[in-house]
């Protein structure tokens, strides 16, 4: 690595502290959480063209008309899963970057995440493959359906939003199990954090976000 590269990725080391000082004061406190967004490189999940702006708190494009999370609301949505403590799996609908599967990699020993776009699936995968994120599954496939075979999950985390949260992603939500995920048209939708009770689901509102649609099918 060449002088200038080392300066480079000193200079994104230190935006990912800011960044992490920041989410701390706006009340993310979990420390599991905020070390995994200081150690995951957000730049490396977006066109080169954006990475100056990888360290802010907002949510950027990407390809295929999709986004990157804002980074307050990846902490916020992991936190709320983890609860301070590590996951045995966790199941992610909706891979885009990959950045969110990233973190969640850091505080859950296996990570099961489906992507609808077969370009994202494809580069996701050797984001992770490049960055030695070695416990994470990517699967191209339809997010509505799943991934039955490695059911039921202690953990889901759905990553754009459904106008009703789908049956078959209740089926496979592990007893005592808890799923969160934004509901709602575009434009107006709840963060919503459901816990399994045998055959009872609560469901509890954190907040009002916005996320791209969850579509069915894939392309």
């Amino acid at each position: 690595m060449s002088h200038k590269d080392r300066e480079t990725e000193y200079q994104y080391l230190i935006a990912r502290k800011r960044l992490v000082e920041h989410l701390r004061q706006v009340g993310i406190l979990d420390e599991l959480v905020l070390a995994a967004i200081e150690k995951v490189p957000r730049h490396l999940f977006m066109e080169a063209g954006a990475r100056y702006r990888a360290y802010e708190d907002t949510a950027l494009a990407i390809e295929c008309g999709q986004t990157i999370s804002q980074p307050y609301i990846v902490a916020q949505m992991t936190s709320v899963l983890c609860r301070g403590s590590r996951l045995s799996s966790v199941l992610e609908i909706g891979t885009g970057s990959g950045y969110q599967a990233a973190i969640l990699s850091l505080v859950a020993d296996t990570v099961y995440t489906i992507e609808r776009i077969e370009v994202l699936a494809r580069q996701a995968k050797h984001r992770f493959e490049a960055l030695g994120f070695n416990n994470i599954q990517v699967r191209y496939g339809d997010g509505y359906q799943g991934w039955p075979e490695s059911a039921p999950y202690p953990a889901m985390i759905v990553t754009a939003a459904p106008t009703e949260v789908p049956q078959t992603l209740l089926d496979q939500l592990a007893e005592g199990g808890r799923m969160i995920i934004p509901v709602g048209a575009l434009g107006f939708q709840e963060l919503m954090l459901i816990t399994r009770h045998q055959d009872r689901f609560d469901r509890k509102l954190l907040e009002e976000v916005r996320f791209v649609p969850l579509l069915p099918g894939i392309r």
